[in-house]
């Protein structure tokens, strides 16, 4: 056993040396004069770092005024004191005809018919297409429109309108004839 001990010893001593004598030669004088002519160069220049303005903290001084989306104090105290100018409401306890569930200005007139008594009926299209015949004291549209007046050629009615203060006020709207 020693013997192959000495065998693999000896071939150990033979692979060193052999690497050893490979690694001696100038294979690098290549990169080793790369090197030289690179450290010889002139260094470039960095720019500085820029000055900055210091952070000046900002006191807003407006934070015990009113809010801007905020009407004006002055407006809501009088808006409550404020009592309401007339008495028109609508009446809410009737029950409510077909026409008032569209709204004015899908409506259309689209003639009239006159009764054997000479009383005289408009003919509304509404937005379905569906033909109707309304008369004064009818309703119609979606703020509770009254009929005062029914022509030949328009119907007069009256609307009954929120007034942003909790009250309604009335308005008068017309809806004239359809030649098309």
């Amino acid at each position: 056993m020693t013997g192959k001990h000495a065998g693999k010893a000896w071939l150990g001593v033979c692979l060193a040396s052999l690497l050893t004598a490979c690694s001696q030669g100038n294979g690098f004088s290549d990169l080793d004069k790369f090197m030289a002519d690179t450290r010889a160069k002139p260094r470039g220049h960095v720019e500085p770092l820029p000055e900055f303005k210091a952070y000046e903290a900002f006191s807003y001084s407006a934070a015990d005024r009113r809010a801007p989306f905020e009407p004006p104090v002055d407006v809501q105290l009088t808006m409550v004191d404020e009592e309401p100018i007339s008495d028109v409401e609508p009446d809410l306890d009737r029950p409510r005809e077909v026409l008032e569930n569209f709204d004015l200005k899908s409506l259309a007139m689209v003639g009239t018919l006159q009764g054997v008594e000479g009383n005289l009926f408009a003919l509304i299209r509404d937005s379905a297409g569906g033909i109707h015949r309304v008369r004064t004291g009818n309703y119609m549209g979606q703020n509770y429109g009254r009929i005062v007046g029914v022509s030949e050629t328009r119907i007069e009615l009256i609307e009954i309108v929120p007034n942003g203060r909790g009250g309604w006020v009335e308005r008068p709207r017309s809806l004239s004839l359809d030649e098309g």
